[in-house]
């Protein structure tokens, strides 16, 4: 009777072990599969600040996707997975809107007509679940359109770049909003050309060019423009023709096209020398314009 206890006891512990095998198996050997919506991270520069946006991208598969898996008046994680996520460096302004520097979920309302784009600052919550609009930073409205293009997986995408500016896309299958982001280029710039040119003697001339090239792009004081490109010009150890194609396109716009059209020849003659062709098309095209 104890040999037949001892001989269950026996079995007992080798089904316990088989069964022990069976799951370290299943946690330690399970399939590899690709993610059905994969991360993914895009960044850039917009004028000062620099963007991020991490998201997870579902793809359609054959299903509905406007009303459906963007759901109508619904919030929406902007994507699959936790909530997307959008960062500043800077202080930026969406749609005129301000928003401080820092991360943000980025979450949304959809209509077939309208977007409610939201910045939330509580960032924790898996999708939407959970979110409260009292942790809103910031939320507004832009129209929705309806391309004949077809983006079969969800994209987030910059467009339209500017000095200090740029548009954030959000598109899937025929379905698109758009918003746009801003950063004080210009204050900043302003202010160090302050310092630096009118208050101040740069430690280096190419500041001159800077800042003359700014006001030209600008379209600020002339004069002073004029003044900043000819002590760069000055300053500078090699004849350069770049400096002289900015030099020629302020003296067109000053009206002294007798003045511009030699500059420009001077600048084409340069870069014929540099052989760099762009150039030497630039200044072809400034002449004929001003002939």
């Amino acid at each position: 009777m104890k040999l037949q206890f001892n001989k269950i006891n026996k079995l007992k512990s080798v089904g316990l072990l088989i069964l022990i095998s069976f799951w370290h198996l299943g946690t330690f050997a399970q399939i590899a599969m690709p993610a059905p919506s994969p991360t993914f991270e895009i960044k850039g520069p917009v004028g000062f600040s620099e963007v991020k946006v991490v998201y997870s991208r579902p793809s359609a598969k054959g299903r509905q996707v406007a009303g459906n898996l963007i759901p109508y008046n619904e919030v929406w994680r902007t994507g699959a997975n936790a909530s997307t996520k959008i960062s500043f460096s800077e202080d930026v302004k969406l749609n005129g809107n301000a928003v401080p520097a820092g991360e943000y979920a980025l979450y949304t309302i959809f209509t077939e007509e309208t977007a409610t784009i939201i910045l939330s600052k509580n960032l924790s919550w898996w999708g939407a679940l959970g979110y409260d609009p009292k942790e809103d930073q910031l939320r507004f409205q832009v129209p929705v359109k309806h391309p004949s293009s077809h983006y079969e997986t969800f994209t987030i995408s910059f467009s339209d770049f500017t000095t200090n500016s740029a548009n954030l896309n959000l598109k899937w299958e025929h379905t698109k909003a758009m918003f746009s982001i801003e950063s004080d280029v210009d204050g900043k710039v302003m202010k160090d050309i302050k310092t630096q040119l009118i208050d101040g003697i740069p430690e280096n001339t190419v500041s001159y060019f800077y800042g003359a090239s700014y006001y030209y792009d600008t379209d600020r004081n002339p004069k002073l423009a004029l003044q900043w490109i000819n002590k760069a010009i000055d300053g500078s150890e090699e004849e350069q023709y770049w400096v002289y194609h900015v030099k020629a396109k302020i003296l067109a716009k000053m009206g002294d096209k007798k003045g511009a059209i030699e500059t420009a020849e001077k600048s084409m003659e340069l870069a014929r020398i540099g052989q760099n062709m762009d150039y030497v098309r630039l200044n072809e095209k400034l002449i004929q314009s001003l002939k």
